[in-house]
């Protein structure tokens, strides 16, 4: 198998090819949903499903869908180590995600909550004298990355580089640059590496309270984590818990003003509402897919799936699907239980961050609002000329709204 066959190209299955078709792919996803819920693609070798009940299935049935995979869609170099919760299934996956898990409990975020107001109170003062603000360059980006560069033990100064490697890392492969751009993330990744190393030995000599100290403490299998696994961890920490969390945030900002103008006003008059609309920006926009191998021959769906061959699960499109949310096209943040989308998986592998992000977006979003009496879009403001390329398509780099004060 070549190089470029090791990633799943996600634009190549889709045919969407436009940056605006890629930010709004829910009438392809509708399309698939109600045409070709089981999906073959021939040219990569991999199923395709699109409803709520197959993806479900896909993510908590790991005897028939594993996560001991060769190839996958998360377009950052693999890390194979013991301590990577990403390509095992349980019950080795229980043991390497305990050493993760501790970090991310209810009762150590917590402990966390009065560092993230402080950071989102900084941050909200910089806007405060503003007439016009960059929500995205502001707040979205500088927010997540701050935070989990404080909670890993990471020095601040150095936020901004590594923001600049985590883009580079998750950049979406294509095939007509899949090798410049291989070598270009294997560079990052050696960068990465050389600048965490002395920061985790540092770590073992004098301990901090820290998520990099808690690491070089841990045993896995009754052993202590080498410094190489330490280092390998805080590398997918620092990653996953920066590009998710800003694409939430801004992504809630963009709902508030184009999905459902006016429910900033809802919001102001009733904060209790903002959890919600968390939950709905989460289930009605966010265009997320994870991916499995099939682990034996079967039949489930209706289709003859071969063992090794690839499945993605178009989460996107199972959180708006009919049978499992009425009205799933419309947003509605009063909606019964909007917080069972599969935006961040399900079963074993439930995003361990997924609690931090939401926690980060519900402080950030309660302050702003406290502060701000309306945000509408700035006056030119078109999508297609704030769009980036993503992991998961396409992702706002830039949003300007107008501000009026409180």
């Amino acid at each position: 198998m070549s190089s470029t066959n090791q990633n799943i190209l996600l634009h190549e299955i889709s045919k969407l090819k436009s940056k605006q078709s890629q930010w709004e792919p829910f009438a392809w996803y509708k399309e698939m949903r109600e045409n070709s819920p089981v999906y073959y693609d021939a040219e990569q070798d991999v199923w395709n499903v699109f409803s709520y009940e197959h993806v479900k299935r896909v993510l908590f049935d790991h005897q028939l869908f594993s996560n001991k995979k060769e190839r996958s869609l998360i377009p950052v170099p693999r890390m194979d180590n013991r301590s990577n919760v990403n390509f095992v299934d349980p019950p080795e996956h229980r043991n390497r995600r305990a050493l993760l898990a501790k970090a991310f409990a209810p009762r150590t975020l917590e402990e966390w909550e009065p560092r993230i107001q402080a950071i989102v109170d900084e941050l909200i003062t910089e806007i405060d004298s503003l007439t016009t603000a960059d929500v995205v360059q502001k707040l979205a980006i500088p927010l997540p990355v701050t935070v989990i560069a404080d909670l890993l033990g990471v020095p601040s100064k150095d936020r901004a580089m590594i923001k600049s490697w985590s883009d580079i890392l998750f950049l979406p492969y294509a095939n007509e640059t899949y090798d410049d751009l291989a070598a270009r993330k294997a560079g990052v990744m050696k960068e990465f590496y050389e600048y965490l190393y002395p920061i985790v030995l540092e770590k073992r000599k004098h301990p901090a309270d820290d998520i990099i100290t808690d690491l070089t403490k841990a045993e896995l299998d009754g052993e202590q984590l080498t410094d190489e696994e330490v280092v390998m961890s805080g590398i997918g920490l620092l990653g996953a818990g920066n590009e998710t969390t800003t694409t939430l945030i801004s992504n809630i900002f963009y709902s508030m003003c184009f999905d459902k103008p006016g429910i900033y006003q809802e919001l102001r008059s009733d904060l209790s509402l903002v959890p919600q609309l968390v939950e709905e920006v989460l289930r009605f926009r966010f265009p997320a897919s994870i991916d499995r191998k099939v682990a034996q021959d079967t039949d489930v769906f209706g289709h003859e799936m071969k063992k090794g061959q690839m499945v993605v699960t178009w989460i996107g499109a199972a959180n708006r699907d009919e049978a499992q949310f009425a009205h799933a096209e419309e947003f509605d943040i009063h909606r019964p239980g909007n917080q069972h989308h599969l935006t961040f998986g399900a079963g074993p592998h439930f995003c361990l961050g997924a609690p931090l992000a939401r926690m980060e977006a519900r402080i950030a979003l309660n302050s702003f609002v406290k502060r701000f009496a309306d945000i509408r879009p700035a006056e030119d403001f078109e999508v297609s000329d704030h769009l980036t390329d993503s992991a998961i398509g396409q992702s706002l780099k830039s949003f300007p709204v107008r501000l009026e004060k409180a």
